[in-house]
């Protein structure tokens, strides 16, 4: 009988039956190893969870303060029954991290889902030498091409200047984890304060009271003077297009920030007057790189056009096959991103580093080293 591979995919997760640990499962399990904290990676009710330091704060906050959660470094090795793994940067969101699973000098990786532009907020991408590598393929198509960051962040300035001399209010949309913080980390800040929804605030002051260098936000509720969102820029979820919320900073332009914004249709779907094309996940020609940079023999492509990608390979030597998961597009299904939510209170932060059941995870984890 063949050996089984060494991650499989079922219907749960990414899966490694010899140290029993399911890579972004999508059902609960005993113990998840988390590649980044977005809703369709990072999903609530398993018994014990591990994933990089800076996804802590999110993680505790989306899916419970008392979460069983252990923390790592990038590139810290831990062992479970004689399997070697370590987290390494994905440049996807703050946190993100590949998965490389170690055994028997076979070494494959889980990429979650990244990209290769430093966005002066997380760790950037770094590539992982292995035999196997399992790739997101959210934008796989050539007709994706990103152009540089700061040509995008020129353009959402201008915009904002030209409705502040309109005398207008620009509300910006986009994901509250991964497009927000890298915005208000490279757009010009023209004024000291910058309104935010609740889902945004929230997860703002998250970050910033575990250390995330992140301007302060202002909280728009019910109570505030509609006048002082002439001219201002207003940080918003895609979830409050069409609703009663957006309508108090009328006179407004609406903006949306999205890889999606490539494809004229998807622009005129929104209705909205500016889309900027950002994205968090890797375009054409740098999944290619990345790809190539794995030296991997084999390529397993999910999330998105696999079967596009796949294909392609094949025809340019690398075999490649496509798999199927339940991950999704993370920009239509945040949970937290309710319209109702004008009056977010902010959870405290955890002081406490260990939490009831740590030492149990502990227990299944052999000795680490840097």
């Amino acid at each position: 009988m063949p050996a089984q591979p060494l991650l499989q995919f079922t219907g749960k997760s990414i899966y490694c039956s010899v140290a029993d640990v399911h890579i972004d499962p999508w059902i609960p399990v005993d113990l998840a190893i988390i590649t980044h904290a977005h809703s369709d990676h990072a999903r609530g009710g398993s018994r014990h969870y591990l994933a990089h330091k800076d996804s802590e704060p999110v993680l505790r906050l989306r899916l419970g303060a008392d979460i069983s959660l252990q923390t790592v470094e990038y590139g810290e090795k831990f062992v479970i029954n004689g399997v070697t793994f370590s987290l390494h940067p994905a440049g996807h969101i703050i946190g993100s991290a590949q998965i490389r699973v170690e055994h028997k000098g076979e070494v494959w990786v889980a990429s979650g889902d990244y990209k290769l532009e430093d966005d002066l907020v997380c760790t950037p991408f770094e590539p992982v030498k292995c035999h196997v590598f399992i790739t997101e393929s959210t934008f796989g198509l050539p007709i994706y091409k990103w152009r540089p960051q700061q040509e995008i962040m020129t353009e959402i300035d201008n915009w904002w200047r030209q409705n502040k001399r309109d005398d207008k209010a620009s509300v910006l949309m986009g994901y509250s984890l991964g497009k927000m913080q890298r915005i208000l980390k490279n757009i010009e800040l023209q004024d000291k304060v910058l309104y935010a929804h609740g889902a945004i605030y929230r997860l703002n002051e998250q970050l910033r009271e575990a250390g995330f260098d992140l301007p302060e936000l202002t909280l728009v509720t019910k109570d505030t003077d509609k006048k002082l969102f002439r001219g201002s820029l207003i940080l918003a979820p895609p979830s409050v297009d069409g609703s009663a919320w957006i309508r108090k900073f009328a006179p407004y332009s609406l903006g949306y920030c999205s890889g999606w914004m490539a494809l004229r249709g998807a622009k005129n779907r929104r209705a909205v007057d500016q889309g900027f094309v950002l994205s968090d996940h890797v375009d054409w020609p740098d999944l290619n790189t990345a790809v190539r940079e794995s030296g991997a023999e084999k390529v397993y492509v999910t999330h998105g056009y696999t079967s596009i990608f796949s294909r392609w390979l094949n025809e340019n030597g690398i075999e490649a096959g496509e798999v199927h998961t339940m991950y999704g597009n993370e920009d239509e299904n945040e949970e937290e991103e309710t319209v109702q939510d004008q009056t977010a209170v902010v959870p405290q932060s955890e002081d406490e580093e260990t939490i009831s059941g740590t030492n149990n995870l502990n227990a299944r984890i052999g000795d680490t080293e840097a």
